[in-house]
């Protein structure tokens, strides 16, 4: 885990290295200054010597000063380093989830992959800058200010050894039940983000059903569960406090007494070095409880280290071969024998033995009942998934005898649910082509009957597109997402259900350009409407992840009671004749 997680310090080594030493610098300044104290107090005050005092006060200062300058820096230097360490940890984890397959993000929620990139991150960069910094000087003070104390007079320091391990004892018990909850509040945290974004992207659904009371509730009860958590921690973690201040006035009343006593009746301790013998403590103790923070801010950070590992561990089920290929022949698609599970489970399949020659070029049509698997299918072709069972083949090779992105270059995509990011118009449309000239992105946004409506826009193609694309209407986002496809040029295009907001006649007009515009590639039609369908060359009737029957439009009418249901019941909602 560790070794994954340092693996992101990168370039930032050489500062994470320097602020111990100026941390050192800091502390050796803090250490001898009580000693110089003790001495100005001793041989100047107490003697009324204007030169004692003068040049030891002097002396202190210019500690003080420098000591005032290492913990500066120390501190610049950590926090370079913790929030460079930061971003490339952040960077990491983004980069390995690009490569996660869908099965990979499968396993991780959307929203717990987010607490993780955010404040999981946080948590490690905090932990980072506590380690390089306070872990290396409270160690340091507490070692070094005992050695002193115990220089200055033995019996008086014996109170540290009755003190000290009673605190650490105290602070055990503190770490030992608090880490637990916080270990909960992460779970809790990811629950929190999937309401929020589940609300966020329903949010017009959740008006149009008038459930902002449902939602605000769902959000109020995980609210609710992080603030429970988070109170019960931190009413252990205080405990902190007390047992600190009651460390501290037990060590100065204890002093207070011996030390007395030690001056009046022995003669065997200064004034000066009580006063230092002061200072001391303080810094003991305070060393302690600033190793006790960060004891509980490791054991907040550990909780996160692990759950960023498992993403940094995280191999994607989908990766090239030792040597893959890097051209796609042309658009031929092969199924050989081929079953597929979401679970990778041969008695859960949903797609079951299927066998499909497709030419280059041809245009297909895919229909069947809603849970029959087209979506399923057609996902094989660009491996998005993995056949179970079976070969998958574009262009005559096994889709994993190719570069997962050359591959995925030749397919274009229009799926079920269209996806738009923010930015311009142009800016969107050139996620299929980022080279496209303007001239180029005005062609297939004709060809997918998006220019009229982009035409009407104050700024046309320079239009901004909102988030999710909620400034357009579900018919003009799937027409923008055919024309993003169509910019890629490629040798397979897939349309799964890309129309079902558009009338007829813009369906109509739509595949007659895809067929002068882009004749010899193959074509899959997922739909749910006969006339987006039935004049492809051939048509797969899917019904329960099997194949129930192939042919024309025709043909099927002719031979597959599927296809004539589902034909009959579309015309009959029409009020239109039956198409033969």
């Amino acid at each position: 885990m560790f070794k994954k997680l340092l693996a992101s310090v990168g370039e930032y080594k050489k500062t994470s290295l320097v602020t111990p030493f100026f941390v050192m610098g800091e502390v050796a300044m803090d250490v001898v200054m009580p000693l110089i104290m003790a001495s100005l107090i001793d041989q100047g005050i107490q003697k009324s010597d204007s030169t004692v005092i003068l040049k030891l006060g002097g002396l202190l200062f210019l500690c003080a000063l420098f000591a005032l300058f290492m913990g500066t820096m120390g501190g610049k230097t950590a926090a370079i380093a913790s929030a460079g360490f930061a971003r490339n940890l952040r960077h990491n984890l983004f980069e390995r989830i690009q490569s996660f397959s869908f099965s990979n993000i499968d396993r991780f929620s959307s929203s717990s992959l987010i607490t993780r990139l955010t404040t999981d991150v946080t948590n490690i960069q905090n932990a980072y800058q506590m380690i390089i910094r306070i872990l290396v000087r409270s160690p340091l003070i507490l070692i070094f200010s005992l050695t002193m104390a115990f220089h200055i007079n033995k019996e008086l320091s014996m109170i540290y050894v009755l003190v000290v391990p009673l605190l650490a004892v105290g602070l055990f018990i503190i770490i030992h039940f608090a880490r637990p909850i916080f270990m909960k509040v992460f779970k809790t945290y990811d629950r929190l983000n999937r309401v929020v974004q589940e609300n966020l992207q329903g949010i017009r659904v959740v008006k149009s059903y008038v459930r902002e009371g449902y939602e605000e509730q769902k959000f109020s009860t995980v609210s609710t569960a992080v603030f429970d958590n988070f109170t019960k921690a931190q009413r252990i973690v205080a405990f902190n406090m007390p047992l600190m201040q009651f460390a501290i006035y037990t060590c100065m009343l204890l002093l207070s007494w011996l030390g007395a006593n030690l001056i009046v009746d022995k003669g065997t301790l200064t004034t000066g070095e009580l006063v230092s013998m002061f200072n001391y403590t303080m810094q003991i103790l305070m060393s302690l409880m600033m190793m006790s923070m960060t004891f509980v801010q490791l054991m907040v950070a550990r909780t996160s280290a692990e759950r960023i590992t498992e993403v940094l561990s995280e191999e994607s089920d989908l990766k090239n071969g030792a040597q893959p290929l890097q051209k796609v022949p042309d658009g031929s698609v092969e199924f050989d024998d081929v079953c597929f599970s979401y679970k990778n489970d041969m008695d859960k399949l949903v797609l079951e033995n299927i066998d499909l020659k497709i030419r280059s070029g041809e245009v297909i049509g895919i229909v069947g009942g809603t849970g029959s698997s087209k979506s399923s299918l057609v996902q094989l072709i660009p491996r998005l998934y993995d056949a179970t069972h079976g070969v998958v083949k574009v262009g005559g090779h096994d889709v994993k005898d190719y570069n997962l992105e050359v591959l995925r270059d030749q397919v274009g995509m229009v799926l079920q649910n269209n996806v738009l990011f923010t930015g311009t118009i142009a800016e969107n449309l050139r996620w299929g082509n980022e080279t496209a000239s303007d001239e180029e992105i005005v062609r297939a946004a004709k060809i997918a009957q998006a220019d009229s409506f982009i035409q009407e826009f104050p700024k046309k193609y320079e239009t901004m597109i909102s988030e999710g694309g909620n400034n357009v209407s579900g018919g003009q986002k799937q027409r923008l997402t055919i024309a993003r496809a169509l910019l890629k040029k490629p040798k397979i295009l897939i349309l799964d259900d890309s129309t079902s907001a558009v009338d007829t006649k813009t369906d109509r007009a739509i595949r007659e350009g895809l067929a002068k515009e882009i004749p010899g590639t193959t074509t899959f039609i997922i739909s749910q409407r006969i006339s987006s369908i039935q004049d492809a060359d051939r048509i797969i009737v899917l019904d329960d992840g099997k194949i129930n029957g192939i042919g024309t439009h025709a043909e099927l009418m002719q031979t597959n009671q599927i296809y004539q249901e589902v034909n009959n019941s579309q015309q009959k909602g029409f009020g239109e004749h039956v198409i033969e």
